[in-house]
């Protein structure tokens, strides 16, 4: 079986609860303390099995992590684990996952080999908010209603708002018209990526 770690949380002894995205659930795991274990961190992909105990959860056993090209890139790894981190408070109480989430993160690992992980992650993430139903593609501004015709803001889940209705950063309508239906941020500079990556770090 192979996931996604997407949190993980310190117990007794040096013990951990693992949580995983897989293809279909979030599974919630134990991991016992133990000097032969593989490490594991948050973000790694690995291949597991599980084992059923007398606990409701059961043990993460034969671990094994499987690497990415560009897992030893302390920068692309830093903004991959803060966007992976984002996947389980807003799946943890979802059942039953579709597959899109786990092939969404398939496919990033991919192309951030080349592309620059903010701009590539940016992408990835206007690509899960259309899945859910969530691009407001339609530019109306979130305040005030009123359909945005000038520059427009963005506040949490990459909502639109007229710059004037919260007195924050503008994009040029035309870039965010871009970004919305070509779920492409080519157009937009450094500076600007990284506005667009703050927003998204306020959650998903």
């Amino acid at each position: 079986m192979q996931g996604y770690i997407i949190d993980i949380k310190p117990v007794k002894d040096d013990d951990l609860i693992v949580s995983i995205l897989t293809e279909h659930e979030v599974m919630t795991t134990y991991r016992f303390y133990g000097a032969r274990h593989s490490n594991i961190n948050l973000g790694y992909k690995i291949d597991f099995e599980l084992e059923n105990t007398r606990s409701t959860i059961p043990r993460l056993k034969d671990v094994i992590q499987l690497g990415f090209p560009w897992i030893l890139d302390n920068e692309k790894m830093y903004c991959w684990q803060r966007y992976i981190k984002l996947f389980y408070p807003h799946l943890k109480d979802i059942e039953g996952i579709d597959a899109f989430y786990f092939y969404c993160l398939e496919n990033l690992v991919h192309v951030m080999i080349k592309q620059n992980a903010l701009r590539a992650i940016c992408e990835s993430y206007i690509s899960l908010l259309e899945y859910e139903g969530r691009l407001h593609s339609d530019l109306e501004c979130l305040i005030c209603e009123n359909i945005i015709n000038e520059d427009v803001s963005l506040v949490r889940g990459f909502l639109p708002v007229h710059a004037t209705c919260t007195h924050s950063k503008a994009f040029e309508i035309n870039k965010m018209r871009d970004l919305f239906e070509k779920k492409k941020v080519i157009n937009f500079n450094d500076e600007e990526v990284e506005y667009l990556w703050d927003i998204l770090l306020q959650g998903l």
